[in-house]
């Protein structure tokens, strides 16, 4: 029988395991599937802010990686778990030393805080429900980021220099706590600042209405260290002189692109100021000597608004693109960014789904939701609001019943 060939993907996040589901029905009879993913289970970032606040289900937020491709051909997947170190020709470096051969390879790294490791599912449950005590017992909580990361994520991990995922989480706080201080510094005059000036006036109005705190054009200073994690209020310094009282400080900081493993191959194909990988549109990584290397994703220099949706489509079009090599042909699949979009949360059950115009002087699109039982079930209400946790569950570990693996 003869050996199969190997397509590695690095990165099993979204778009990583959406290339794995695309392209393992494909070439299954002539290329095994090896996943690559620092983390024990898969995490639902979209729901880490809430369950960061909003206790009860932040166990559904880490998806175990058993039963993740179940719909792909038997055997057609292998995951492993680790850290890739280097990238080489033909083969990439794990940490531990493990050396893992590829005829393809796809980068679906994202965006983080290095220096990375393993990751487990007891730990990350540990951080949730430690913010979500440390929120609920302070008074004055200060979010420093006025991005979409800022409005309900990307924020240190307890103890740890890195980050979790998303947005809005000082509306949910205000929302949830309405008698607690929320302030949201923002160092931009705008928020969402690479969206139509329409957003801002609507998350602008939300904060106004729920009594969130939001200082534009202003910039704190974030310790080395961090902001404390325990102990009694301390003062949140701004630029300006001024200062914050905090019980609790969340600094919501971007990550950077994970390219570091690129150098060993080819160090001109990372951005000297982005981190990104520069990319073809194809998605093969601009360097010709490598065609059989792709970026996808957040990691990838596209233009693209950073979001799931921009990483599926890149997949799609790396997918094709693997295809069509495998079978001779030429790669002629090639994305196009397409305007910027985003769901946002305005609170707990209010949300608003806004695209920028398709040309300029044009409108946005705009469309609000409310949760409520006028408008959907009992079921579709709690899917909502844990962030559509519970779907993601049923797709990646269909048959487990037990959270808590």
């Amino acid at each position: 029988m003869t050996k199969l060939k190997t397509v590695v993907v690095v990165g099993g996040s979204y778009t990583g395991t959406y290339v794995v589901d695309r392209l393992a029905p494909l070439v299954y009879k002539t290329h095994h599937i090896v996943l690559i993913e620092k983390s024990s289970h898969f995490q639902h970032v979209f729901a880490f802010p809430r369950v960061s606040v909003v206790p009860g289900f932040e166990q559904k937020a880490f998806v175990p990686y058993t039963n993740a491709f179940h719909q792909a051909p038997r055997d057609a997947v292998s995951v492993v778990h680790g850290v890739v170190e280097n990238i080489l020709p033909n083969c990439v470096v794990l940490t531990d030393g493990q050396v893992i051969e590829y005829e393809y390879l796809v980068i679906a790294t994202g965006t983080g805080r290095p220096p990375l490791h393993l990751e487990w599912k007891a730990a990350g449950m540990e951080v949730k429900r430690t913010l979500q005590e440390r929120i609920r017992e302070a008074q004055e909580i200060v979010v420093v980021g006025g991005g979409a990361y800022g409005l309900r994520a990307y924020f240190p991990h307890i103890r740890k220099n890195k980050e979790l995922t998303n947005k809005e989480l000082a509306f949910d706080a205000k929302e949830l706590y309405p008698h607690k201080n929320v302030t949201l510094v923002h160092s931009r005059s705008h928020l969402m600042p690479h969206f139509h000036p329409r957003l801002h006036t609507i998350v602008m109005t939300r904060a106004r209405t729920l009594g969130v705190r939001i200082l534009l054009g202003r910039r704190a200073k974030i310790p080395r260290e961090g902001f404390p994690t325990d102990g009694p209020r301390y003062t949140v310094a701004l630029t300006d002189g001024t200062f914050l009282p905090a019980d609790v400080a969340l600094a919501c900081i971007g990550g950077v692109p994970l390219s570091s493993p690129m150098f060993a191959l080819s160090p001109g194909c990372i951005h000297p100021r982005t981190q990104e990988i520069l990319v073809q549109p194809t998605m093969q990584i601009t360097d010709t000597r490598f065609p059989r290397v792709f970026a996808v994703g957040d990691v990838a220099a596209t233009n693209a608004h950073k979001s799931s949706g921009s990483g599926h489509r890149q997949a799609a079009v790396a997918v094709q693109n693997i295809e069509q090599m495998i079978r001779g042909e030429r790669p002629e699949s090639v994305y196009l960014p397409g305007q910027r979009k985003i769901r946002l949360s305005l609170g707990l059950h209010s949300y608003v789904t806004f695209k920028n115009p398709e040309e300029d002087g044009g409108s946005p699109s705009i469309k609000f939701m409310e949760l409520n039982d006028a408008n959907h079930d009992a079921a579709e209400i709690t899917q909502l609001f844990e962030c559509r946790a519970q779907t993601v569950w049923e797709r990646r570990a269909l048959g487990v019943t037990d959270y808590y693996l």
